[in-house]
């Protein structure tokens, strides 16, 4: 009687031990395959300033943004805090130097705000820093001026906001700037053209990494008729 007693108390104990150990393993199994998927999300850090140009933002925020599956979005500024533009549409920003790790692809918008921030060395350092160590760098309208500023267009191809042209194309003089495309690519860098252009050229660049059909399921997403040729713009540098 002893013994049969004994033997259910063993075998109680083992069935427990193995549904323990099932779960234990299934929970880690569960943490691997988030930490992989977690892996695989790119994070877009967008530079942001204030008055900076609404549609530069939120339009590549809602292209990218809706991909949750492949693309983390988030708000950098130099000081962080609430940064506002001229329409008054504040943006709460996380702080620069809070960036632990590379953001894999780095956004920065233009807007009037660039006419001062092109003189703001520590925002243009440290925009230097993270564009270097970035897989890829997208700016847009002046935004561009920005990158410019930092010396990484140097002997590259780029363009801006056409209507702003000139101003953006003399902060630096080294760059191979494009007065007739909608977006100009060279290498890891992608510049495009004024405001709805980054929209262009977020579908471009998804078209670039997922193929032409998944960019063109987006665009039709968000009923966007979508401008395909980068290297030709409507409206004319001055």
């Amino acid at each position: 009687m002893i013994l049969k007693l004994n033997s259910k108390r063993l075998l109680s104990l083992l069935l427990t031990f193995t549904l323990t150990t099932i779960t234990v393993r299934t929970a880690n199994a569960q943490k691997e395959v988030e930490s992989a998927k977690k892996d695989t999300i790119m994070e877009i850090a967008f530079i942001m300033f204030d008055d900076y140009e609404t549609l530069d933002v939120f339009g590549p925020a809602e292209i990218f943004g809706r991909l949750v599956d492949i693309y983390s979005v988030k708000f950098y500024s130099l000081e962080g805090g609430i940064i506002s533009n001229r329409h008054k549409v504040p943006i709460m920003t996380e702080k620069l130097d809070s960036i632990s790790i590379k953001p894999e692809i780095v956004l920065i918008p233009g807007g009037l705000g660039t006419r001062k921030e092109v003189d703001n060395l520590s925002l243009i350092e440290r925009i230097k820093e993270l564009s270097q160590a970035s897989d890829y760098v997208l700016t847009v309208c002046t935004g561009s001026a920005l990158l410019a500023k930092s010396g990484l267009l140097d002997g590259k191809k780029a363009t801006s906001n056409k209507r702003a042209f000139s101003w953006v194309s003399s902060q630096n003089t080294r760059v191979h700037w494009d007065k007739r495309a909608r977006w100009a690519i060279d290498g890891k860098y992608y510049t495009s053209s004024g405001v709805s252009a980054g929209m262009d050229m977020s579908l471009g660049f998804l078209a670039d990494r997922h193929g032409i059909n998944f960019a063109k399921k987006v665009a039709k997403e968000i009923e966007y008729n979508w401008i395909e040729n980068k290297d030709y713009d409507n409206f004319v540098a001055e």
